[in-house]
């Protein structure tokens, strides 16, 4: 049993609540931009003073509209600026906030909001409020609704002008560092989600001991960054509420296919991302480089070797003057171009939610980006352990947030402890009990190594190893990572619990498919007749032999069968973090798994 901690930088917190970060920035640095709204215009900053208006503004609304102090308030919205306002005008009334995904389903939508006695939802859009309306009636305590495209938050303003500055003050002032904050409702692999309380000092912890450690990304000049993934997940929220504490600038992308102009127009100092985005973003600038030309794309792949290369020799201070004058070239060829692409600023991203993989993490670094991979959950206000510019080793997930301790049990298993570490289950003692353990330690599911230096890696999940019927333990996680990394490949499902041999479920990246079907001279036909269609299935055979080169023969893909159609939260394989559903996965397709041992 190995054991690491890593004391905290920031001092304890021991009262006051979230909303005392929009007061003190609108006291100390009133002029200073803390959010920007897009507009045909360009970007429009909004000061620290003016936010806290607003703020202030909803809250008396809520208020005024007979919110009481604990109340559960539900944010059911993409990531717009609004959700913003709302999630600290909630706590200057005193509520609790419980974010829903714009991707929910009615039968999501209804579990959540009965489970947490939600008695007002902020929508964005008519269409949030179609969904809701399948459920509402089995929702009577929920009878507060407000709209922000017709106009809520204005409403609410208006409406609240009757309560006065010492009323706010005081249901501001009431909630301590112990109070629930927000319940975030875990998207889960099995089952209904469960609700996460995590407390007001469990995210003001977090955020201070983020911005000490990360002066890179927090602390520089003009620093900004342009937020697309979900406020509903804990990673989004905790990055967003911690760029606030240090008065980052924060636009907000709502639509993911506006995300190129918008980084453009925008121009951030970093990204927060998940790993299928960095993958996404290198999988496309090498299928447009063979779609361009053959010649294009092979300097693509020169280029991204290289990056490799440089970014590996330069860990140890090995690159030669060859491989730096081939960095040199290839960054006026092709790097260049890339962050262009994202907006010619961003020297750092902070990704999580997924393991990104080494390969990613040294092509970024040797194009200019140093990509901060972390680790953590829901259940630990996101962060647990992150790299560090000053503290990074790639393939890892860093060293442990400081305030985290970090133990690797006797059977892998990795176990944390600290100031992040959640209030509980909403409503479920027994899960709490569990997950938590008579020790107090909470046992996470994942299995990892603490190296000498102390950096985590985490190597698999406990509960999804499997065991063949032949007694072999397979992670599928190092298979799967690796065939996502194929252009034409888009989600992976390893199987074979209990079966003679590993085998998989695959789908193809509809994005990419056309300039490989090109660039192959493979006919365009129909999905139904591609994925079994001879060609076809020989390159995602290549795919497979690449992956299978990172394990023993034993635990590599034998057999594999592409889907017709790809795995995605809309059709409810994939989580709203993009993790796969793996026991829905293997029930719903149990023919195509038992067609390749028949």
């Amino acid at each position: 049993m190995r054991e690491l901690f890593e004391p905290p930088l920031a001092p304890q917190i021991s009262t006051g609540n979230l909303s005392d970060h929009v007061e003190y920035n609108a006291r100390a640095h009133p002029e200073h931009a803390v959010f920007a709204t897009a507009s045909d215009a360009g970007w429009n900053p909004i000061s620290s003073v003016h936010f806290r208006n607003q703020v202030r503004g909803v809250a008396k609304g809520l208020i005024a509209d007979g919110i009481a102090t604990g109340d559960r308030i539900a944010i059911f919205a993409r990531t717009v600026y609004e959700w913003s306002v709302v999630d600290y005008a909630i706590w200057y009334a005193g509520a609790i906030s419980v974010p829903i995904y714009e991707t929910s389903s009615p039968e999501q939508i209804e579990w959540m909001m009965s489970d947490a006695n939600v008695v007002a939802t902020f929508f964005e859009t008519n269409r949030n409020v179609v969904s809701f309306n399948e459920v509402a009636e089995r929702l009577p305590k929920m009878t507060n609704r407000y709209v922000f495209s017709e106009g809520a938050l204005a409403d609410l303003t208006t409406r609240g002008q009757e309560i006065s500055d010492e009323v706010l003050e005081q249901r501001r002032t009431k909630a301590t560092p112990e109070d629930i904050a927000t319940i975030i409702y875990t998207s889960g692999t099995t089952g209904r989600p469960k609700g996460c309380m995590l407390t007001h000092g469990n995210f003001m912890a977090e955020c201070d001991n983020l911005i000490q450690i990360l002066p890179e990304v927090f602390g520089t000049p003009e620093a900004s960054t342009l937020l697309f993934l979900p406020l509903a997940h804990v990673f989004g929220r905790m990055i967003e509420l911690a760029m606030f504490r240090g008065r980052v600038t924060i636009g907000h992308c709502p639509n993911p296919t506006a995300l190129l102009k918008q980084l453009q127009s925008f121009k951030p100092t970093f990204l927060l991302a998940v790993p299928r985005v960095f993958e996404k973003v290198y999988n496309t600038a090498g299928t447009n480089a063979q779609k361009e030309s053959p010649i294009k794309g092979r300097i693509f792949d020169k280029a991204a070797a290289v990056a490799i290369a440089y970014s590996k020799a330069t860990e140890n201070g090995k690159a030669s003057l060859i491989l730096k004058f081939q960095h040199s070239l290839f960054d006026k060829l092709v790097y260049s171009k890339l962050r262009t692409a994202m907006g010619g600023r961003v020297t750092h991203a902070i990704s999580g939610g997924a393991s990104l993989g080494a390969r990613l993490g040294h092509f970024y670094r040797g194009l200019g980006i140093m990509i901060l991979e972390g680790y953590g959950m829901t259940e630990t206000t996101a962060g647990a352990t992150v790299n560090r510019p000053q503290a990074l080793k790639i393939g890892t997930v860093g060293k442990p947030v400081p305030g985290t301790c970090v133990r690797i049990a006797d059977d892998g298993e990795v176990l944390l402890r600290g100031h992040h570490i959640f209030k509980g289950y909403w409503n479920n003692e027994a899960a709490t009990a569990e997950l938590l353990g008579e020790d107090g330690w909470l046992h996470s599911g994942d299995i990892g190594e603490l190296d000498s230096a102390g950096f985590l890696r985490i190597t698999g999940r406990k509960k999804e190893l499997i065991v063949t019927a032949g007694g072999k333990n397979v992670a599928p996680a190092v298979l799967e990572d690796r065939l996502r990394a194929h252009p034409l490949i888009s989600q992976c499902v390893v199987v074979g619990d209990a079966l003679p041999y590993i085998a998989a479920l695959v789908t193809l990246d509809e994005d990419a498919l056309p300039a490989i079907l090109e660039a192959n001279k493979i006919a365009k036909e129909p999905m139904a007749q591609l994925v079994t269609s001879k060609e076809v299935r020989a390159l995602v055979q290549q795919a497979v032999n690449d992956a299978n080169k990172a394990v023993s023969n034993s635990e590599a893909i034998k057999k594999f069968v592409i889907l017709p159609h790809d795995l995605t939260i809309d059709n409810g394989y994939l989580t709203p973090k993009l993790s796969i559903r793996r026991h829905l996965i293997t029930v719903d397709f149990a023919e195509q798994i038992a067609s390749m041992y028949r």
